[in-house]
C-alpha cells in the first residue's frame, strides 16, 4: 500500500484476472497507486484496514459479493471511502440495489477504460471537497461525515447507507430547500428511481431522526422539496 501516489490510491476488487490487470496497469500509468483483491473477503479486509481514495468494486465476487462487501464496509467498518461498483447487468433495479448498499457510482461492463478513470477521479474530487465539512450540526442532530456517526441529543442513530447520503445532502444545504430532482440526481445519477423509492427512504430517515424527539428537523415543503432545519432558528 502506497500513500505517495499523486492521483490517489485505489483498491481494485475484481476476480477477473485479465480485467483487473488491464484496469490496474492503466490506472498506474495515469499516476494512481493500485492495491488488488480477487475476492470479497480479501477486499473487505483491505478496505477496512487501509485508507483508500476510492474503491473499484465488482458486483459478482467469490466468497462475498460486492453488495455485501459495500454494506459491511459502511455499517460495520464505518468507512466512507467512495465506491465505484462494476456490474454486468444494465438494469435500474441492479443499479439501485448497489447504490442502496452504499456505492457512490456504478459502471456497466463492458466499459471504456477512460470512462472508469473519469468516474474515479470525479469521486475522489467530490470526496476531497467534502473533507473540510466533517461535522454537520443542526440543533441537537450531529453528523460526523468522516466516521458516519449520527447522534441526536447524545443518542446514536442507525441509518441505512442511502439514509446517510440523504441526511448529508440535506444537512449540507440547510436551511435551503432541496428539490426532489436534485436529491435523486445526486444519489442515483441519471438512473432515476421510481416515485416511491425516494419517498420510502425519506420516511425511514424521518422515523430515525425525528419520531423519537419532540422537535422535527426534516420538513417537506409542498411542491418545492425538502429541507433540514430548526424552524425556531431558520429563516422562513
Amino acid at each position: 500500500m502506497r500513500r505517495d501516489d499523486p492521483s490517489g490510491l485505489i483498491l481494485l476488487v475484481e476476480d477477473n484476472r485479465n480485467l483487473s490487470e488491464m484496469v490496474g496497469e492503466y490506472l498506474e500509468s495515469k499516476g494512481f497507486g493500485v492495491d488488488y483483491a480477487a475476492d470479497g473477503v480479501d477486499g473487505f479486509r483491505l478496505a477496512s484496514d487501509n485508507s483508500y481514495d476510492a474503491i473499484v468494486l465488482d458486483l459478482m465476487l467469490p466468497r462475498m459479493d460486492g453488495i455485501e462487501l459495500c454494506q459491511k464496509l459502511r455499517s460495520e467498518s464505518k468507512k466512507a471511502t467512495p465506491v465505484l461498483m462494476l456490474t454486468a447487468r444494465d438494469t435500474l433495479a441492479d443499479k439501485v440495489k448497489g447504490l442502496d448498499a452504499g456505492a457512490d457510482d456504478y459502471l456497466v461492463k463492458p466499459f471504456a477504460i477512460q470512462e472508469l478513470e473519469a468516474r474515479v477521479r470525479a469521486l475522489i474530487r467530490r470526496d476531497r471537497r467534502q473533507v473540510s465539512a466533517e461535522v454537520l450540526k443542526i440543533a441537537d442532530l450531529v453528523l460526523d461525515t468522516a466516521s458516519l456517526r449520527v447522534t441526536r441529543a447524545g443518542s446514536e442513530l442507525q441509518l441505512s447507507p442511502i439514509g446517510l447520503r440523504l441526511l448529508t445532502i440535506l444537512m449540507r444545504e440547510s436551511p435551503r430547500v432541496v428539490t426532489r430532482r436534485d436529491i435523486e440526481r445526486e444519489i442515483w445519477g441519471d438512473g432515476l428511481p421510481d416515485s416511491d423509492t425516494l419517498r420510502s427512504h425519506l420516511y425511514n430517515l424521518r422515523k430515525a431522526i425525528d419520531r423519537p424527539f419532540q422537535k422535527p428537523l426534516l420538513h417537506t415543503v409542498q411542491t418545492a422539496g425538502y429541507r433540514m432545519a430548526d424552524l425556531d432558528l431558520a429563516p422562513a
